[in-house]
């Protein structure tokens, strides 16, 4: 197993080596500190760190609620865990440095391109005298997300990301936008289409908080579509997992340092259900199981798959997911997951938690159910409900709200 060292370690451990070499050469030096170290005086960083959605607060099905104790309801919810809190150096030439995972990135995104502009200026950007920048994959992109974040509907609260570090635009209302549509997309094309006909590219809404499949082209002009991009460089092992089967039901990602439940039960649960169910399982003669967090689950999404296209779902074949028929009836469709992370929308903020969609994630559209967001879409649905309701469709693209989901546990390795 692959050990991480955080950057803090990381910098001590320079500026001691560097004070005792100057030492030895009879100089004398400042001390290296976090605020001037630099990507290039580091050394490389090839782990891929799970940066918490630094959601400390913590909720019931229909509001805020003070800290369970084990053994209460809600216990083990995002707030229980906190690793990896996030932490931004301002680098003072456009630049911030996530000093979790090594990323540097464009602090001001700029205005709405193209996808294939976005590339281009990714080749020719020279950002603070850095000619290795490129366009995120949707898991570099969706490390920034925070669930501390707030809408309502289509009307922004707060970011899902650092406003104190990075400019985020909202929709352009004057010209007829919404707030929550200034989405930030990724260099990730879906594998499939979308709404049966659209070449789609994964993005992350720090409006609304989620990850969506949007359309490249325009369905009615079949003009490019144009998005905001934040261009990233650095640690290019980022997102990219190191899966080991440990042969008694588990799954460890060398990567992430994660350990993660193989098979999900093949049972669905509401999310309070969900809950208990982490908290009391032994697996691999392991007891600290736990639902994941967002950004954990959404690590383990394989983007190279969906049901349509690889008759799988978006997850590496070294893990198993129950499948099942869809609302119509039709055979191979894979759940949507569990995650312990709140999502706060709507009339009541408490009432939705994440999921990751590792199937389709399907939609009505004119009384004809499709794929409308891809699979490894983040999404939210109701924590609870009257089973017999549930699957039902909402909002203008007619998601499917399943309210019992499936579950695939995690515990820290490290």
């Amino acid at each position: 197993m692959k050990t991480k060292i955080s950057l803090t370690l990381r910098s001590f451990i320079l500026s001691i080596f560097v004070l005792s070499f100057l030492s030895l050469m009879g100089c004398e030096e400042d001390p290296i500190s976090d605020n001037n170290l630099t990507e290039d005086n580091l050394p490389d960083i090839s782990a891929y760190p799970i940066v918490s959605t630094n959601q400390t607060a913590f909720y019931s099905n229909t509001e805020e609620i003070s800290i369970p104790s084990i053994g209460d309801s809600f216990y083990g919810q995002d707030g229980t865990y906190n690793e990896n809190t996030p932490s931004y150096t301002d680098n003072g030439d456009g630049t911030i440095t996530d000093n979790v995972t090594g990323l540097m990135w464009e602090q001001d995104m700029g205005d709405k391109i193209t996808y294939n502009n976005a590339f281009s200026k990714a080749e020719t950007s020279t950002l603070a005298e850095h000619d290795d920048w490129r366009v995120p994959t949707i898991k570099e992109i969706y490390s920034l997300i925070l669930f501390t974040g707030q809408v309502a509907g289509e009307e922004a609260i707060s970011m899902f990301i650092d406003t104190d570090y990075f400019a985020q635009a909202l929709g352009n209302t004057a010209i007829g936008e919404r707030e929550i549509d200034a989405q930030t997309w990724s260099s990730t094309q879906y594998v499939g289409l979308t709404m049966g006909r659209d070449e789609t590219v994964f993005g992350v809404n720090f409006i609304d908080g989620r990850i969506k499949g949007y359309p490249k082209f325009n369905p009615m002009s079949r003009e490019e579509n144009t998005m905001y991009f934040r261009l990233v460089r650095g640690n290019t092992s980022y997102g990219i997992n190191d899966f080991t089967d440990n042969g008694n039901g588990t799954v460890s990602d060398n990567a992430t340092g994660l350990m993660w439940q193989q098979s999900d039960d093949g049972n669905t649960r509401d999310w309070e259900n969900a809950l208990s169910y982490a908290e009391d399982l032994t697996l691999g003669e392991h007891s600290d199981w736990r639902l994941p967090n967002a950004k954990e689950l959404q690590s383990i999404v394989d983007y190279s798959r969906c049901p349509d296209i690889t008759n799988s779902p978006a997850i590496d074949p070294i893990f198993s997911a129950t499948s099942f028929n869809d609302p119509e009836g039709n055979p191979g469709q894979y759940g949507y997951y569990w995650t312990g992370t709140s999502h706060l929308d709507g009339l009541n903020p408490y009432a939705s938690a994440v999921y990751i969609a590792f199937g389709e994630a399907q939609g009505q559209m004119n009384g004809n159910l499709m794929d409308v967001h891809g699979a490894g879409a983040q999404r939210s649905d109701p924590k609870s409900g009257n089973s017999d309701d549930y699957p039902e469709y909402w909002g203008p693209q007619g998601d499917v709200r399943y309210v019992y989901n499936y579950v695939r546990l995690v515990r820290s390795v490290n």
